[in-house]
């Protein structure tokens, strides 16, 4: 940091004339953690109790009413979402008055201090940031030189184990020093490539650009100083999802004013799978022993009956700090809980009570529908579309259109008919097997000179050594022979289609990649198997059941009219629900918990 630049953010400003912050309309829990300013502070805020009001409230009283600079101030949140709307709230709070102020995320935080001295970390002022595709190819890049089997050693599996590593402040060498498994010991390898050439590149991943700005205030006492010095007070959002190196950086910064706000909900720690760390929230106490606590449990969105039972739910969670939600709101209707034989008699009763509920004037736009695993989608669907429902998934895919159902489609669809080049050019190479663009244009113009079928053409291309490499040849070899042993399958239907998808290799491609979007992809390739199961008693082979998927499948594309203001669906919400939903409903909502749970109808709030 230039002391020209130092100068500007910390000299004087003329005051201005700020409005009081009326703290009355706030409830006792929220008030009292609006009126602690100084020192340390842990908000355990429960959900739907106005966190975020608490958050914007504080820091427009301490400019308001007790001269704290905006530029004093440092908020972070964990989206850009979040981040804007706390801007907005401040602006309307303190009109004209937030100029200076660091309201961002802990990655856009460090982007302006790395921009501000990135000759600090050997960085040159124009480095570049590499978005998450860029990284993956770079990875890719890697692993080739490497001569890292992606069969055996997943990218996205190396990508995790290296993420993970720069997430808990592991370097290189650490990691190659304490890895044990295969896959922990390749990472590690590429690990060590990948940061050489990163920094060759004048360039970061996103992971990077908190590891860097843990090393610039870490390793110069002096910036660190300046940044002290400035960010007097410090609220930090979602405390529970941060993993160590953000809790490193929050603790540096904070370290000599103390002055650190934390917001978060131990009950609501999801991200662990990222490298979020729910003892950061738990141990605060322990980092600040002089700590106010606060706990906000007064629920605005729920009613009692709703909240009682989230909290019996949530009170067997082995670590948290025991709270309770209550509302003023009353008890509400009761939860009604219906116990369904199997997964399709829970579909048909979902679909039965929203024909009910439509009967008698509720609109479709007033209902949701709300699933744990994307797997689940599959039954609802299909009951919603036999019992004439309109539908639209928000946030995700129809269960036929993701992409692990067409490539198991495919694979059949090239068992059934051979000749179906489109089909078979879409599998050719999935799962990998080394079969290149280049290898497909030529096995292309050899069936277009020889005039057969692209498969056809693969078989024969087996045998031209001239025209392709030993490994090449020898996967080809491994792609026809799993559709020639499907072709010579029988059996039960549903056998038969498992029997095929092993040949394929796709579900061991799946199982190495060890991540959370890989295992949601396998939960819905074995809720495929339940289809076939489902179609033996129908239909004779395997012909039959793909025209009949493919017209469910058709069936289930109804998109949103371009000019309808107001969709007459119900909407199905992915599990990802604080992200992917709205936040209201104004009729009634439906939660399938589980594949053969309950169902539970909740009023709207």
């Amino acid at each position: 940091m230039t002391e020209a630049s130092k100068t500007s953010l910390f000299g004087s400003e003329p005051t201005r004339s700020m409005p009081t912050i009326d703290v009355d309309g706030l409830n006792p829990a929220q008030r009292e953690a609006v009126l602690c300013t100084t020192g340390p502070l842990l908000v355990l805020a429960g959900a739907g109790s106005g966190k975020t009001r608490v958050l914007t409230y504080r820091i427009a009283r301490m400019i308001a009413d007790e001269g704290v600079r905006p530029w004093q101030v440092l908020a972070i949140t964990f989206t850009n979402k979040a981040a804007a709307e706390m801007r907005e709230r401040l602006g309307h709070l303190l009109p004209g008055g937030t100029r200076g102020m660091w309201v961002c995320t802990f990655h856009a935080m460090c982007v302006r201090m790395l921009r501000e001295d990135p000759e600090l970390v050997g960085y040159a002022p124009n480095f570049t940031i590499y978005d998450d595709d860029d990284s993956k190819r770079l990875v890719k890049s890697i692993m080739n030189d490497l001569d890292v089997d992606a069969k055996q050693f997943p990218l996205q599996a190396i990508r995790a184990r290296i993420s993970t590593a720069k997430n808990a402040l592991v370097y290189p060498d650490e990691m190659e020093g304490t890895a044990q498994a295969p896959l922990d010991r390749k990472a590690a390898q590429v690990y060590r490539v990948l940061q050489t050439r990163l920094e060759r590149a004048n360039a970061m991943d996103f992971d990077d650009l908190l590891v860097r700005a843990y090393e610039l205030l870490s390793g110069n006492p002096s910036t660190l100083s300046s940044y002290q010095e400035r960010f007097r007070h410090i609220s930090v959002d979602e405390y529970q999802d941060t993993n160590h190196v953000q809790y490193a950086i929050t603790n540096l910064l904070a370290g000599r004013y103390r002055n650190l706000m934390v917001v978060g909900d131990d009950d609501q720690s999801i991200y662990s799978w990222r490298g979020a760390d729910i003892k950061n929230i738990l141990a605060f106490e322990k980092d600040y022993p002089d700590a106010h606590v606060v706990k906000l449990e007064q629920n605005y969105r729920s009613s009692g009956h709703i909240l009682n039972a989230a909290n019996a739910v949530v009170a067997h969670n082995s670590r948290r700090t025991p709270k309770r939600l209550f509302t003023d709101a009353g008890d509400g209707e009761k939860i009604r809980v219906y116990q369904a034989s199997d997964e399709r008699d829970e579909g048909r009763w979902i679909g039965s009570e929203i024909e009910r509920l439509h009967d008698t004037g509720v609109s479709y736009d007033d209902v949701a529908v709300f699933y744990r695993t994307n797997a689940q989608s599959r039954v609802l669907e299909d009951m919603f579309l036999r019992a004439g429902v309109p539908y639209k998934i928000v946030g995700g895919t129809r269960f036929f259109d993701r992409q692990e159902i067409r490539d198991v489609m495919a694979y059949l669809k090239v068992v059934v008919n051979p000749n179906d080049d489109v089909a078979a050019l879409r599998v050719i190479n999935t799962p990998r097997r080394g079969i290149g663009s280049t290898s497909i244009g030529k096995i292309r113009s050899y069936a277009v000179s020889n005039g057969l079928s692209f498969f056809s053409a693969a078989e024969s291309c087996i045998a031209e050594t001239s025209l392709l490499s030993p490994k090449v040849r020898n996967a080809l070899g491994e792609f026809t022979g799993a559709v020639e042993a499907g072709r010579a399958m029988s059996g039960d239907l549903s056998d038969v289609v498992e029997a095929i998808v092993d040949r394929s290799g796709l579900l061991k491609a799946l199982e190495a990649e060890h991540s959370m979007e890989a295992d949601g992809r396998i939960e819905n390739i074995k809720e495929f198997f339940g289809v076939a199961a489902e179609f033996d008693e129908t239909h004779d082979d395997v012909a039959e059941t793909l025209e009949s998927l493919e017209q469910l499948r058709r069936a289930g594309a109804l998109d949103q009219p371009p000019a309808a203001p107001s969709p007459p669906w119900p909407w199905g919400c992915l599990p990802s629900l604080r992200r992917s939903c709205p936040r209201s409903w104004s009729g009634s909502r439906f939660a399938p918990t589980s594949t053969r749970s309950t169902v539970r109808r909740v009023p709207s709030r």
